[in-house]
């Protein structure tokens, strides 16, 4: 789909700064990803939960000498804030938004140089930067751009999950490295561990193809008469949808009458086998 090295500023992302000398523990007892590891200079990718265990936000933490950023939905970094002042109670942490503007690089294999943080979910998708400008090489791209280049790849997005709707492992950030199940306790662990423990996932994030204009987001996906799922979000030709995956297998699927397809991406089969 891209052959060459993209830019695409992120103006859906926004930062948050955080600090102190009890951030680590702070962050780690509270999100799906382990940060009591986390080095200087690396990237994870992860979500804060209810305590029901539906995704709230997802978040990419960025170690920093300092402490860490947070890289968040722009439109949810108010309430992000506000949620983490809730959380702080009397530890010795700071949290403030931060200037640094989120950027992104995909559609080359070549690393981009000093600064770039490759996506910890998935190789293909890139990689992330904070106050970085365009390597010269690269071609400047809008952000919907890269959107298209993630849904092409299969990967879901916050139009997809939305807020306090979806199970992290429906949306499959148990495949893309946004879950640690080895790290103990955080909100909405509970319920989280115990869908994976006992495999009752009966419903995956997937892209479906289909000729021309896609549905709307909510249109049903049929299996004959039987209802396999919803559309998320899409463009032409391609949409992310959530599938039962008991009834998508060997069966004509359609969407408001028209034949759709399901795409599995090579990832998806692999990360299930493991």
């Amino acid at each position: 789909m891209v052959q060459t090295l993209s830019y695409a500023p992120l103006k859906s992302r926004a930062v948050i700064a955080l600090g102190g000398a009890e951030w680590r523990d702070f962050l780690h007892n509270l999100i799906s990803q382990n940060v009591e590891t986390l080095a200087v200079g690396e990237i994870r990718f992860g979500a804060l939960l209810t305590p029901q265990g539906k995704v709230l936000y997802d978040l990419f933490v960025i170690g920093r000498e300092d402490g860490c950023w947070l890289d968040v939905a722009a439109e949810h970094r108010d309430a992000i804030l506000q949620r983490l002042m809730i959380y702080r109670l009397r530890a010795k942490v700071t949290i403030a938004p931060s200037e640094a503007e989120v950027a992104v690089l995909f559609g080359d294999d070549e690393t981009p140089g000093e600064g770039w943080l490759p996506d910890p979910r998935l190789p293909d998708l890139g990689w992330r930067g904070y106050g970085l400008s365009a390597p010269q090489r690269a071609a400047k791209c809008e952000e919907a751009d890269y959107t298209a280049f993630a849904r092409f790849l299969g990967v879901p997005g916050l139009a997809d999950w939305g807020i306090e709707q979806t199970y992290p492992i429906e949306a499959n950030f148990d495949l893309l490295n946004g879950i640690d199940f080895k790290k103990g306790c955080f909100v909405g662990q509970e319920t989280t561990s115990r869908m994976k423990r006992r495999g009752t996932v009966k419903t995956r994030f997937l892209p479906i193809g289909f000729e021309g204009a896609p549905p709307a987001p909510g249109a049903e996906v049929l299996a004959g008469e039987l209802r396999a799922g919803q559309v998320l979000s899409g463009a032409k030709g391609l949409a992310m949808a959530s599938l039962r995956l008991d009834r998508i297998d060997r069966v004509e699927l359609t969407v408001d009458g028209r034949p759709v397809r399901v795409v599995r991406p090579d990832w998806f089969e692999q990360a299930l086998t493991q």
